[in-house]
């Protein structure tokens, strides 16, 4: 997309004032699109009520953003946003001088009493000033993060490497070996896996191992069935992946599931 096409664009023209502190966006896309890597100096995102393929990047990681909660991206960060085809979401930008609830990329409740509040928020307002300032700051009172289980996944920076740790993370199920993959971008398999260390600290072995798990907590917050989120990810045998689950996460998936489950009570 352009820099016209961004995000950050709520359909005001330049000249016109805008007297809104909390502003809601909504997408419905068709295709697949891609806003490339930029940051909002003047204000947070929260995006939010995620249905299909939504993840986002930023210096934090890589994060995916399930229905069930939200992702808040904090003002100045940058931060690249891909969305599958079919997906559909909501962006909500809130003013950098409100305080940050996180300093960092972070994972946010978003109980329903949020989620209406949020949508009553749209731009251009059509709420009157005093209830519109009313509705911000119950909306704001009731924003936090949330701990979550997640994975680090460092993406690496060189073209080659970038290229195969993208396609791993679209389809965590390609088990090509490191040498497929050379010939696939044109490098050795012994430089790809130099490259792999020196650029995400771990081997393209592991990378792919965390790569497959990051897709599959995605998955699962999308209550999907371990049989299947196992097929997604790669593995042969739901019990394979159940174990792999378990070592990179210390829980069994449906131990994850039951957590995840917990805290959605909680925040509603």
């Amino acid at each position: 997309m352009t820099d016209g096409e961004t995000m950050s664009q709520t359909g005001q023209s330049p000249t016109e004032s805008v007297i809104w502190r909390i502003d809601t966006n909504s997408f419905a896309l068709s295709d697949h699109i891609e806003w490339s890597a930029h940051s909002h100096e003047d204000r947070h995102e929260l995006l939010w009520g995620a249905r299909g393929g939504l993840t986002a990047e930023t210096d934090d990681g890589y994060f995916a953003v399930p229905g069930s909660l939200g992702l808040w991206i904090p003002a100045g960060v940058t931060h690249r946003v891909v969305a599958a085809a079919g997906t559909a979401f909501r962006c909500t930008f809130i003013a950098a001088d409100i305080p940050p609830i996180a300093t960092r990329t972070t994972a946010v409740a978003m109980p329903e009493v949020v989620r209406a509040v949020l949508d009553r928020l749209e731009a251009p307002p059509y709420l009157s000033a005093a209830p519109r300032i009313h509705a911000e700051e119950l909306a704001l009172s009731l924003l936090e993060p949330v701990e979550v289980s997640t994975i680090d996944i460092p993406l690496p920076r060189d073209t080659r490497t970038r290229l195969v740790a993208e396609a791993l993370l679209s389809d965590p199920s390609d088990d090509r070996s490191l040498e497929d993959w050379g010939r696939h971008v044109g490098a050795s398999a012994r430089n790809l896996s130099r490259l792999f260390v020196a650029e995400t600290g771990m081997s393209f072995s592991t990378w792919r191992t965390r790569a497959r798990m990051r897709r599959a907590i995605e998955w699962l917050a999308a209550d999907h069935t371990v049989a299947y989120v196992s097929r997604r990810s790669g593995y042969a045998t739901p019990s394979a992946f159940v174990q792999a689950f378990r070592r990179e996460l210390g829980r069994t998936p449906g131990e994850f599931a039951s957590i995840r489950g917990d805290a959605a009570k909680k925040s509603a």
